[in-house]
């Protein structure tokens, strides 16, 4: 059941969201087996000035962060593995690059994880697991 905030640059948002929507669920459903169909995303696009990003800061050597720096910031309900996170970084990193050329110095993702209880899906009802 992973809600994810997706912060991109507003003069890429009409070309890039399909995408980026596509390729974050697949890394979903690969590296966390997310069911398909739990697909819960919100973009935020944003002028350049409002986006204060350190071009270089744990960016790798020689490597700076450009114009089309993208934060995705996942909240997830079951926690996962060291190995399941790392897979999902290199996934998803990957694939922006194959598909959008997005460089892997402009990703960054924040995981974080709750209880079932921490969700209400509709009606005002605490989720329970079944």
């Amino acid at each position: 059941m992973p809600f994810t905030r997706i912060s991109l640059p507003a003069h890429r948002m009409d070309e890039w969201q399909a995408a980026i929507s596509a390729i974050l669920q697949n890394a979903l459903v690969y590296t966390f087996s997310v069911p398909k169909d739990d697909c819960f995303q919100l973009f935020e696009p944003a002028s350049l000035s409002q986006r204060v990003i350190h071009p270089g800061y744990l960016a790798g050597n020689d490597c700076l962060r450009s114009e089309d720096f993208l934060l995705f910031h996942i909240t997830a309900g079951k926690p996962r593995n060291s190995y399941q996170k790392q897979e999902l970084y290199r996934h998803l990193a990957e694939n922006l690059h194959v598909t959008l050329g997005i460089s892997p110095a402009d990703v960054m993702i924040v995981v974080n994880f709750t209880q079932p209880e921490d969700w209400s899906f509709s009606h005002g009802e605490m989720f329970q697991i079944a």
